[in-house]
């Protein structure tokens, strides 16, 4: 089991650690928060990855700009 680069043998350790840092009354608490936690960063990339993939999928097409007539835009210069 290879998670991340992290053997069977690294995550126990990990797993211990959090255990002897949180207590065993916390740790189900933390675990729910980091679990609630990556699902929200999981779901947003997703949704922002769909929104790349659509937007160079159809691209809008941007207004042609025309030249403005520097004349008509600047009635009251001439006297």
């Amino acid at each position: 089991m290879n998670i991340f680069g992290i053997g069977l043998p690294e995550m126990a350790v990990i797993g211990a650690v959090a255990l002897l840092v949180f207590g065993p009354k916390r740790l189900p608490e933390f675990g729910r928060t980091l679990g609630k936690t990556l699902k929200g960063f999981q779901t947003a990339s997703k949704e922002f990855e769909r929104e790349i993939s659509k937007a160079m999928a159809d691209p809008e097409e941007l207004p042609s700009s025309s030249p403005t007539d520097s004349a008509s835009s600047s009635k009251g210069s001439e006297d």
